[in-house]
């Protein structure tokens, strides 16, 4: 099913794109769904380019840097970089610094008891524990 997905959120983020260009905020949401399916498979470094290359800059752009779904974006690409099979020490190093600094604007945007504050703090967690067995 996950197969089904990812050409569904392909199909979509093409015509969000179309329709209403990179920068809108269906596009972006679509993106980073496409995104997570391409992670949820196996295809961490299709993700990363997608993330890297399309969307996570029309999100910092259109949205800004402390808008959730930037922060969302970001916190995928650190999840692909970390969890690809192939990563290398500086692809989890990458990730950490990624999370400190989501981890950070959560902070400041969410407050520190917000639950998706805690949330990224664990996957920062999980990161470092990477890192400490990379």
């Amino acid at each position: 099913r996950l197969d089904e997905a990812l050409v569904l959120w392909r199909e979509i983020y093409t015509g969000w794109m179309a329709s209403d260009g990179v920068a809108h905020q269906d596009t972006i949401v679509a993106g980073l769904n496409l995104a997570i399916s391409l992670g949820k498979l196996g295809r961490e470094d299709e993700a990363i380019t997608l993330m890297r290359d399309q969307v996570l800059p029309a999100s910092r752009k259109s949205m800004g840097p402390d808008h959730e779904y930037t922060l969302r974006l970001n916190q995928s690409l650190a999840a692909s970089l970390s969890q690809k099979p192939d990563r290398t020490r500086d692809d989890v190093l990458e990730a950490e610094i990624i999370m400190q600094a989501v981890v950070q604007r959560q902070r400041r945007v969410f407050g520190p008891t917000h639950q998706v504050t805690r949330n990224s703090e664990a996957a920062l967690s999980r990161v470092r524990a990477k890192l400490a067995r990379t």
